[in-house]
């Protein structure tokens, strides 16, 4: 499989990304292809890291996180954040079950189950929820702050579902089977 835009390396990384893939390496352990083809434009891969960071410090779980992620991933048919979410979800605390169910929008706790719903709404509907879709995530437990979390996490993976989907991007973490094609 071949990436419609280039994997850029040490030797081809533009000045303005090598900081933030030097970043990426040291969380990561080593540079994931999504971010290296995001480093062709280092605007694209600060919004993108950035966003990363700026969610990993809020309010929303990183397990939920990670199943929202699953979620939006297995609805746009995103091979590569469907594997990268499913081992990053692992080492936030879910359980591969929860992870499975959590590509189906489904979850055994309540809560979850809400913020899946809301989540794969915003996907299907293109963000034209209806009051009683927020209401649902009140009842569930979630302040007005979360559930403006769980739309930029759905935010975040349309980014990289589109980046990953769009420029054919080879899949690096262990590979996980879709459930719905897109």
């Amino acid at each position: 499989m071949n990436a419609r835009v280039s994997l850029v390396s040490a030797t081809d990384t533009p000045a303005g990304s090598r900081p933030l893939l030097d970043a990426i390496h040291g969380a990561f352990g080593a540079t994931p292809n999504m971010f290296r083809a995001a480093a062709n434009s280092p605007a694209a891969l600060q919004a993108l890291w950035g966003f990363f960071g700026a969610l990993g410090g809020g309010s929303i779980e990183p397990k939920l996180g990670e199943q929202i992620a699953v979620a939006v991933a297995d609805r746009n048919a995103c091979e590569y954040c469907l594997a990268a979410h499913t081992a990053l979800g692992r080492k936030a605390g879910a359980s591969a079950d929860e992870m499975l169910a959590a590509q189906a929008g489904e979850s055994a706790d309540p809560a979850t189950a809400a913020a899946l719903r809301f989540a794969l709404k915003l996907v299907e509907q293109r963000g034209q929820v209806a009051p009683a879709d927020v209401d649902e995530l009140r009842a569930a437990g979630f302040g007005d702050g979360q559930i403006v979390e769980i739309l930029a996490h759905v935010a975040l993976n349309l980014f990289t579902n589109y980046l990953n989907v769009a420029f054919n991007v080879p899949v690096d973490f262990p590979g996980v089977k879709l459930r719905r094609a897109a």
